[in-house]
Formats: structure tokens, C-alpha cells, sequence
């Protein structure tokens, strides 16, 4: 990646960030959605969240697409998710410029499944036998748009849950 977008990513993530806490309160964008028994798509969550998030919700896990430095001020890193009883994985992808990578994603889906019903988990992954630990995976970008949201369309997908037209459909109603 062109250091000169890395460097962009980096200097607009807090007035992007700001715009989009603006934009939870004065639209119908919420900040957090959840998609399925065992899966929210959301924004950053804020450490003041967590709590809320781990008993209303049963938030067992936490994806993070978000590099290092978007994890420092307002939200929670591995560490202090682990304090909390929450598994956590990073995939880190730039903002704005990047895509997840299909080794990211494939590993993300993966996570997922971990936190499925063993009757409800998606066949042929590395996780499909791992012990039960039903929950919610709580999968988030900085606005969950876009990065958080490819990786949710694909365990949807893998899931058998929507074909593609059908997802595409699905998120359109949710006012991302």
C-alpha cells in the first residue's frame, strides 16, 4: 500500500469517526446492528459499550478489521477484551483504501463459527468441531460499512443464509 494512503487513512480516521458518532444521532443509523442469533455488525465500540454489550447482547467475541491506532483512545485491544472474558481476533485492514483480504476473511468466518450452534455451523472449516461456546461475535470496522460488512456478507454467504442478490438486498435495508 502507497504510504501516502496509509498516511490519509491515519489523519482522517478521528473527523471520520466523529462524523459518524454525528451521524447515529441525527439519522436513522444505528451503531450497531444485529444481524443474526450470533452475529452484530457495528462501529467502533466504545469502551463505555462493552460492558452493555457483553450482558444485553451475550458478546462472546469481538472482530476487529481496524488497524492498531484505531484501537488506542475509544475502543478496547486484545488485552483489556481478555480482562473482559471476550475472545478477540484483529484483522487489520486499512481504511478507505483496502479491501480484507480472502485470508482474512476466510479466518474471520472461521472465528465466527466458533461461536455458532454446532447444528448451525457452517461445514468444511477448521472450527466445525471445535467445543461449543454459543454467543454473539460482535464484528466491527470504525463505521461498520465496509470492512466489518465484507466480512459479514461472506459468513452470510458461507452460512447459506442469503445468496448474494439477497445480501445485497439485506444490507440495503439496514441504512448503512
Amino acid at each position: 500500500m502507497a504510504m501516502g494512503a496509509n498516511m490519509f487513512a491515519r489523519v482522517s480516521f478521528y473527523p471520520t469517526l466523529f462524523y459518524n458518532v454525528l451521524m447515529e444521532k441525527i439519522t436513522r443509523r444505528n451503531w450497531y446492528d444485529r444481524i443474526d442469533d450470533n452475529v452484530i455488525l457495528g462501529a467502533l465500540p466504545f469502551r463505555s459499550q462493552a460492558n452493555e454489550l457483553i450482558q444485553k447482547e451475550n458478546m462472546k467475541a469481538v472482530i476487529s478489521m481496524n488497524e492498531d491506532y484505531e484501537l488506542t483512545v475509544f475502543s478496547n485491544n486484545l488485552t483489556k477484551w481478555q480482562l473482559m472474558g471476550v475472545e478477540f481476533l484483529q484483522l487489520a485492514t486499512t481504511d478507505i483504501f483496502e479491501s480484507p483480504c480472502q485470508e482474512k476473511l476466510h479466518k474471520g468466518v472461521e472465528f465466527i463459527n466458533k461461536f455458532l450452534p454446532r447444528d448451525n455451523r457452517i461445514k468444511g472449516l477448521s472450527t466445525t468441531d471445535s467445543p461449543e461456546n454459543v454467543g454473539t461475535v460482535y464484528v466491527h470496522c470504525k463505521a461498520g460499512r465496509t470492512r466489518s460488512a465484507t466480512l459479514v456478507g461472506c459468513y452470510l454467504i458461507l452460512s447459506k443464509t442469503f445468496g448474494f442478490i439477497n445480501y445485497c438486498y439485506y444490507f440495503r435495508g439496514l441504512n448503512l
